[in-house]
């Protein structure tokens, strides 16, 4: 009988790895030596390609320690880097110093806008008046409140940037890291978003040795000559479908320890050399968390190719600086879900959780279990980007696979989110029928009514052009060309709202039966 195959090892069509002896009682089969005329086949040199993924922090305790991991694919030629083009630009370091000052001026510019708002501009708000009958309409004006409130004191809390790199001693050492895998996760018949993604990250592995590059696909989409692992049409799960029963073929097939870590990437996702080092610090450093996230934005490619969907997606960066830095940085627990890109997991946890879960939104309901179990979250001071949807059915078809994956989720906490979620919508309807009925039914607005109205307002505003304001700063614009983009950003952000709350209704009204993938 020949030896079990190498798990890990790359495979055009590949299979589950058997189940070790040890776990059915049965006795481990000896390997049969195979024999070329009078020599003998020489053995596998899995020893040295198990060392080169060791980090340099583990490699001095290989001798005590036996590291139970599973070699990632050969390398299929990868080419020097030097002299070649990088792609997966960006300017972290200067983003996230701005994004961690920025706090007082969030504080000042919102409350100081609401101010001018409020009491500068004539709107008809009288003191003497706690309520009338226009306020029964008006009432959309407020459902926003919960959100932007939230959203507000998430701003106004210092964002911690990465500290400096800490220097191991006989009292600090760093968590042990085996394995950093890159996770990109694709269907695979996207041939020019996987490629794209490889020549972005294949190089990612010359920063550190415990760093793996690897590409995840669906049978029958294999590409040859980059480390790819396909998970094979015969590999079924209880309940998980398409994303999550690739991930959890992975998850089985890799064998993760607690001291691998696995970085989630969707197919248009890049990270780049600066973010990857600082995940390595949050993993060495951060012992207390075993997952986490960082700011993903939306300018690597079509970067205001369309400004509707540049614009739209603005408010996901502004959501990241401000309600889920809240969750990672002063939380560390998924009050508020997680995303499914730039997810960054522990080996334990993904063990104790798999990604058998049977959801649109895996990503927020693995992310729940995961609370549940008692696993904590951190924030990561670090930027993945990605792009916007290309058209507009792609663009409902992802939001509407959003909000319907949250809403099925069978804890209550999703379906609160799923809620407020809607009554964006209410709010929209309801903010047209107050100008329509202001016209034949004059009144007055409540001084204190008018307030939590331009508040929340000015926080809407505020997180596009938040959004929008970095992401220029990102791709190296010009700072003309950035303050000019920011009265542009707002005025888009008005059709903006208006494609969000179409996305709900089409939620609404035709909900997804299976997962959308969309074109980028």
């Amino acid at each position: 009988m020949s030896s079990p195959r190498k798990p890990g090892s790359p495979r055009k069509k590949a299979i589950p790895d058997p189940v070790p002896a040890f776990l059915t009682g049965e006795e481990e089969p000896k390997a049969a030596s195979t024999h070329a005329g009078s020599g003998s086949a020489a053995a596998p040199d899995w020893a040295s390609d198990v060392s080169s993924r060791m980090s340099s922090d583990t490699l001095h305790d290989k001798a005590q320690t036996t590291i139970d991991v599973a070699p990632s694919p050969k390398k299929a030629g990868i080419p020097s880097v030097e002299g070649e083009i990088r792609t997966n630009k960006g300017r972290t370091k200067l983003v996230m110093t701005l994004a961690s000052i920025a706090w007082i001026f969030h504080i000042v510019i919102i409350l100081g806008a609401t101010y001018v708002m409020s009491f500068q501009i004539p709107q008809g708000y009288v003191w003497d008046e706690y309520w009338n009958k226009g306020c029964y309409w008006k009432m959309g004006w407020l459902l926003p409140i919960p959100y932007t409130l939230i959203c507000f004191i998430g701003l106004a809390l210092p964002l911690r940037n990465a500290p400096k790199p800490q220097i191991a001693s006989a009292t600090n050492q760093p968590r042990r890291i085996d394995n950093l895998y890159i996770l990109t996760v694709t269907k695979g018949d996207n041939k020019a978003a996987v490629m794209r993604a490889w020549d972005a990250h294949k190089h990612l592995e010359q920063l550190d040795p415990c760093v793996r590059v690897h590409v995840l696909t669906d049978e029958p989409n294999h590409f040859e000559g980059i480390n790819c692992y396909t998970c094979p049409k015969t590999f079924t799960t209880k309940q998980s479908k398409y994303k999550a029963r690739a991930l959890e073929w992975y998850r089985q097939t890799m064998r993760y320890t607690e001291h691998d870590w696995i970085l989630h990437l969707d197919e248009e996702s890049v990270i780049d050399d600066e973010s990857v080092r600082r995940v390595l610090e949050f993993i060495k450093w951060k012992k207390e968390y075993t997952w986490g996230q960082g700011v993903i934005m939306y300018n690597q490619y079509h970067f205001w190719k369309n400004p509707f969907y540049t614009v739209a997606d603005a408010l996901r960066v502004g959501d990241d600086l401000s309600r889920f830095h809240l969750q990672y940085t002063y939380f560390h627990c998924p009050v508020f879900g997680a995303h499914g890109s730039f997810l960054l997991t522990n080996g334990a946890v993904e063990n104790a959780v798999t990604w058998d879960l049977g959801s649109l939104t895996e990503d927020f309901q693995f992310a729940v279990q995961a609370w549940r179990l008692g696993f904590r979250c951190g924030s990561i001071a670090g930027i993945v980007r990605e792009q916007s949807p290309l058209d507009l059915i792609g663009f409902l078809k992802q939001r509407r696979r959003w909000f319907v994956g949250i809403r099925r989720l069978p804890s209550v906490l999703p379906k609160l989110l799923a809620f407020f979620w809607a009554l964006g919508l209410v709010s929209l309807y309801c903010t047209v029928a107050s100008i329509v009925l202001g016209f034949y039914v004059p009144t007055d607005t409540p001084l204190w009514f008018g307030i939590l109205k331009d508040f929340s307002f000015i926080v809407f505003m505020y997180l596009y052009g938040l959004g929008m304001f970095l992401q220029n700063i990102d791709k190296g614009y010009n700072i003309f060309v950035v303050i000019l983009l920011v009265p542009v950003t707002l005025l888009f952000q008005f059709v903006a709202v208006i494609m969000e709350a179409v996305a709900v209704m089409y939620a609404i009204i035709l909900p997804p039966n299976d997962f959308d993938v969309i074109k980028k």
